[in-house]
This record gives structure tokens, sequence and C-alpha cells, in this order.
């Protein structure tokens, strides 16, 4: 319960914590129990908004997987990152999905720009039979909108009405478009009910120190303005190099043309700025906390505090220094240095990161931190020149099943795991290889196949945190709830809305630098007023009005 009531008290208050666009708009569910109750009425009304009864001969009493095992087919599936190396093969886990049901995967990963390959891809009509991208990229909507990829909810009622059993309900209303057709469906998607049902559901955002280096400083107070800046002197002063290289006192994000998300929504996040006053959109960037802040901000970089390194580091070169620890503190991400915070562990567990409170507002609030949303973090699809369809939306089915799910958490069973009373167990081998070397684990075992994977679902099966991770991710769970309400769709890419937000965030992204290396704040306050200026001119209003609207189809979907 206290979750529940942790987002009813943010949502009442209009706390924002999302920091990036959401995908679609959810639906309501107070509990599990309403959440079930719901569930096949809701099913219906998909199916029969979005599409005309199936005259197949096909039923939901068993999945249509299952009919087709002995009919091997090769499906090509298109995921587009390119950090994402993997093949289909050579895992227990993939040789495993491919026996079930007769399907063998190619998959294609661009080996560059990722952008550019989908873009191309759909230029020339080309895509494949399945389609793995962000949720907030630019090209779902223009994949729908040019009917390049399927409603998965008519392929359901034609070929496989077994996917109404193990999909996730909430998230086929949150993604269902005006036409009432659904065309994809998330990974690391989090429900309302599933907030209820399984607790604690982590933040990735995190204030962290260097454990050593804080404790030596005496545990200082770093939630004012004054205390911050005055910490980040202290450790300079005291610890002003590290192994032979400067010590960095604050690191945040990259630096990029938008600007930085560390000093922007997360910092906002912490400051527990809403996105909405009195059912209002509310613009954060104004807020008089986040300009205080903002200042301290740039006295730090008067004082000498802001490196240069954060203003020009990518993530490869930040991930270097993590594992140095030439960073003193680090407005961040947790998951996104967990393998160099385990090198620093592994060398000395003194010198790992560790999260505690930072940069509060003037009253002193909670911190409003995003955990999981309705929005998720990809999206899959099924592109509209496949020659299975009825294979594609039946594999989804597969994926969606408890089984399927165990067996991409742990491995197959008897492999990764097995049952003891009911509940799946590790066996020690492979719990071993999956703590020790998680890409051979992936590799040999378990697959790696996240594209379809329930992360809600997963938390039955997860172990508690530990450390060197534990202590950042136990630290959010007082502060995080679901911002599913505060997602924002991102505009058509030829729409005159995405024109004005690239615009304002470029703008945004030339100005940042210039308020924090400002070198008195009477040339900050100048500097921001024409910001202000420039943005407007810019089409500000519009795109706050695209906010207000997004916003309020997303109540309205939530029932609130």
């Amino acid at each position: 319960m206290r979750k529940t009531k942790k987002w009813l008290a943010a949502l009442l208050a209009a706390a924002l914590l999302v920091s990036t666009a959401a995908c679609g708009s959810p639906s309501s569910s107070g509990s599990s129990s309403e959440s079930s109750k719901g569930s096949s009425s809701a099913s219906s009304a998909v199916s029969q908004e979005g599409s005309e009864p199936s005259t197949a001969d096909v039923s939901d009493a068993e999945p249509g997987w299952k009919q087709h095992a002995d009919e091997p087919i090769t499906l090509q599936w298109y995921v587009n990152y390119s950090w994402f190396p993997r093949k289909w093969e050579g895992s227990k886990a993939t040789e495993k999905y491919t026996k079930d049901t007769g399907i063998n995967v190619e998959l294609i990963i661009p080996a560059g720009n990722e952008a550019e390959k989908l873009n191309t891809m759909i230029a020339s009509d080309t895509l494949p039979d399945l389609i793995t991208l962000g949720c907030t990229d630019t090209q779902v909507a223009e994949m729908i909108d040019a009917e390049m990829v399927l409603p998965l909810n008519k392929l359901a009622d034609e070929h496989d009405p077994y996917f109404y059993k193990v999909a996730n309900q909430e998230r086929l209303d949150w993604y269902t478009q005006d036409d009432g057709n659904v065309y994809g469906y998330p990974n690391a998607s989090y429900s309302f009910s599933d907030y209820e049902k399984y607790g604690n559901i982590p933040s990735n955002q995190v204030y962290m120190v260097r454990k050593d280096m804080y404790e030596a400083l005496g545990k200082p107070d770093m939630t004012t303005p004054e205390g911050f800046v005055n910490t980040l002197v202290a450790a300079k002063e005291k610890f002003p190099d590290v192994d032979g290289s400067p010590l960095i006192p604050l690191g945040t994000h990259e630096f990029g043309d938008t600007g930085c998300w560390a000093l922007e929504s997360y910092l906002q996040n912490f400051l527990a700025i809403p996105y909405e006053v009195d059912g209002k959109w509310y613009d954060r960037y104004t807020d008089p906390e986040y300009i205080t802040w903002l200042k301290a901000l740039r006295e730090c970089g008067e004082k000498g505090l802001l490196a240069n390194d954060i203003f020009v580091d990518k993530r490869s070169q930040m991930e270097e220094k993590i594992v140095q620890g030439r960073y003193f503190s680090m407005l961040y991400q947790r998951t996104d240095m967990a393998t160099q915070q385990k090198i620093v562990y592994e060398n000395d567990p003194e010198k790992i990161y560790i999260a505690i409170d930072g940069p509060k507002n003037s009253k002193g609030d909670d911190y409003t931190l995003p955990g999981g949303s309705i929005q998720g973090w990809t999206l899959t699809m099924i592109g509209a020149n496949t020659e299975h369809p009825d294979r594609c939306i039946q594999l989804f089915s597969y994926f969606m099943e408890p089984e399927t799910q165990m067996t991409m958490h742990f491995g197959p069973e008897g492999v990764g795991y097995t049952m003891v009373d009911g509940k799946p167990q590790w066996i020690e081998e492979a719990k071993e290889l999956s703590d020790k070397d998680t890409d051979a684990f992936e590799n040999q075992i378990n697959g790696g196949m996240w594209m379809l994977l329930d992360y809600a679902m997963q938390l039955e099966w997860s172990d508690p945190p530990k450390d060197p991770l534990g202590q950042l991710e136990e630290w959010t769970y007082d502060y995080a709830f679901n911002p599913s309400v505060y997602n924002i769709t991102t505009p058509a890419a030829d729409s005159e809305e995405m024109t004005i937000k690239t615009n304002i965030e470029a703008l945004w992204g030339k100005t940042l630098p210039k308020l924090l290396l400002a070198p008195t704040e009477e040339e900050f306050d100048q500097i921001f007023e024409q910001w202000k200026k420039d943005r407007d001119a810019a089409g500000f209003d519009k795109w706050m009005a695209y906010q207000q609207a997004q916003y309020e189809k997303n109540k309205e979907k939530l029932g609130l």
C-alpha cells in the first residue's frame, strides 16, 4: 500500500517524474482485482473496435503456436540498437523457443546509425517480419500512418485469440490508437496493477557519491544549494587528484545538442517540480526552485567545480572514469554504471558509489522520481510485408507465456531452474554464471532476448538487490512512482509540433552550457531572459498546448 499512497499523493500534488516522451495513452486500473475484472470486456472492446469478426477456425482454448511446432519457418527480426550484437543461435533458451514454436529467427542489427538504417527500410518498404524500436521513436507513428505495420488485435482475432489471455490488457489499452487498433507491444512496461502486485518498483535516477570520500568529509548535507556547493569545494580541496588525474567533483549525463538530462528532468525531479498545476501543463524550466539550483551550478562553474570533462565526454569515456573513481559525485542513472560499479567493488568496496540525499527544494519536499511506466522502453511491431502474420502473432503469445518468461529469466527448466513447490528455483551453476559473467550466461543459457521481456513479471523471480548495486536501487524505493499520466506522445516527424519541439530543444542545448559557465549571476539572468524570448519566438505556446492536449488524453484514458 505504501506505493499506492505515494502515487496518489504525488498525482494529487501534480509532481512529474518522467524525463522522456511516451508512446501512447494508458488505461485505468486501481488494483489487481479491478484490472482482472475489466480484462475480458476491455479485450472484447479492442477486438470489436479494431477488426471485423474472423471466419477463421480459431479458438482461445489453445495457443496458436502449439499447432505449428512441426512447420519450421524463419522470421527476420530487426532490433534497432547497434549495441545488441546477439545471435539467435547458440543458447539453450533460443533452442527451446525454436523447438516449441517451429520458428527460427534471423536477427538484423544495424552496424552503425540506427535511425539511418530504419529510415532506409521504411523508405524502400523493406521492413522485415518483426521490428523492435524505442517506443518514443518518431518512426512508430510514421509506420502506423503509412500502414507498414499490422494491427495486433486483428491478427489475434484471426489467427490466435489466445493472445488476449496472456497479453497485459492495461498495456493493450495504453497502446490502442484512435482507430481502435493496437500496433505494438512494449517491453519494460509497468502498469498500475503491477505496482500493486509487485511492490518496490525502483527509479533509475540517483544522486551518488564516492563512499570513501563522502565519509572522509564527514557525510555533509548536500540538500541545499549552499551545502551542495560547499561540499564540492571541500571534495576538490581534500582530494585534488585521483591516481594522478584531476578529481571531477560532479558528473552528469552526456551534454548533447539538446542539453543534459541530469541537469534538466533529473534535477527537476529531485526538486519535486510538478508537470502540471491545477490541471494546466507547467513550465518546469522557469520554476523558481529550478532557477535557484541552476544558479548554484553556475556558482560551481565559477569556482572551477564543473570540469571540462562533463561537457565533452561521451559514454565510453565516462565509464572509464567511473572505474577510475574520478567522480566525487554523479547525478546519473544507476543502471548505466552497474558494470563499472562491480569492477570498483571488486577492487575496493570502500570506493563504490552510494546514493545519498542530493538537491532538494526550499521546502524540503520528498523527491519525485520516475519508476517504470506503462509506456515501457521499446515497442515490437509486425511488418505489413510479412508472409507469416499468423506465426508472428503466435510468437508474441508464446513470449508472453509465464513459462517463456521464466526461460527468459533463468534459462530453460532443467538448465537454469527447477520447480520447487510450484516456484522456480535457480540451478546453482546457472546462478553462479549469471552473477559472474552476464554475457556468457546470456550467450549460453537464457539467450538475452529482451525484446518482449515482461520486466514486471520478472520481479516475481528476481533476487533482492545486493551490493554493490543494492543500495543504489533500494534508496529509490521511497521516492519512485508510476509516471504514466505525464507521458507525452512524440509528435509526428513532419508535424509543426515536432519542428517546434526540435527547435526549442536545440535552443536549450546551446543555452545550458552558457548558463552554467556565466561569469556572473547578472550575465546568467541576461542569458536566461534571452532564452525565454527566443523560445517564445520558436512557438513555445503551441508546444505547451500540444503537451496539455496529450496530458488531458492520458487523464481521460486513466479515468482521472
